[in-house]
């Protein structure tokens, strides 16, 4: 006698491979290495209190050296670009690689297009960030060697402008990759995602240390 053949429904077959929904493992493998960075950052931070305990005469000595408008605008710098960047995600996210229509109508503005505003901006800051440096060294004589100072200075500022040029060249790599291939797929949509994840990672450990260095004399 045949047995009658039985099919799971729908809901069954659905429960039996797991959820609809997973969590994105590109974007959760960011955001644990961005746990980590943020830890490096910690030590830093620690690091430069710390010498600052120690030796607060070299504190009094050199901050007044410090051009506090000049980095306050290359700072609005990089809070702008966090802007451009987040639109730039908008518009991955609903597929729209690049611009619909002229480059003069920012409304039909893609993704390229709002990251390579983006780019141009972090540029700008890692300029300035090179002027800044220059000046400090031509002018006031605060160099990485010169004290413990200088040292918490430069490593400080220095890694995280090292942060930002890393940001870049990843920029270039989900722009070119808009002219690259046919079709915008989801694999390059969480590509520029998870980069913005990153920008605005360096975005606001740079507004923590402009208010540790600057700010807080």
């Amino acid at each position: 006698m045949a047995t009658a053949t039985t099919h799971p429904s729908p809901a069954e077959a659905h429960a039996a491979h797991g959820p609809v929904t997973r969590p994105n493992m590109t974007a959760v493998g960011t955001m644990v290495w961005l746990a980590s960075e943020l830890m490096f950052f910690a030590g830093l931070f620690a690091m430069y209190f710390t010498i600052r305990g120690a030796a607060p005469d070299l504190w009094t000595e050199n901050t007044h050296h410090l051009n506090v408008p000049f980095a306050t605008a290359n700072t609005l710098v990089l809070v702008i670009s966090s802007i451009w960047c987040q639109l730039g995600v908008f518009k991955a996210e609903q597929g729209i690689p690049y611009r619909t229509g002229k480059l003069t109508n920012v409304r039909s503005w893609g993704m390229r297009e709002w990251y390579v505003l983006t780019y141009i901006f972090g540029a700008i800051f890692v300029a300035g960030q090179v002027l800044e440096y220059a000046e400090l060294v031509g002018h006031a004589g605060v160099r990485i060697d010169s004290d413990s100072y200088g040292s918490m200075f430069y490593l400080t500022t220095g890694f995280h402008g090292l942060h930002v040029t890393g940001g870049l060249l990843a920029f270039l790599l989900i722009i070119g990759r808009t002219f690259t291939t046919r079709k915008y797929t989801h694999t390059q949509a969480t590509g520029a995602v998870v980069t913005s994840y990153y920008w605005h990672f360096v975005d606001v450990v740079w507004i923590a240390l402009f208010a540790t260095i600057y700010l807080l004399k």
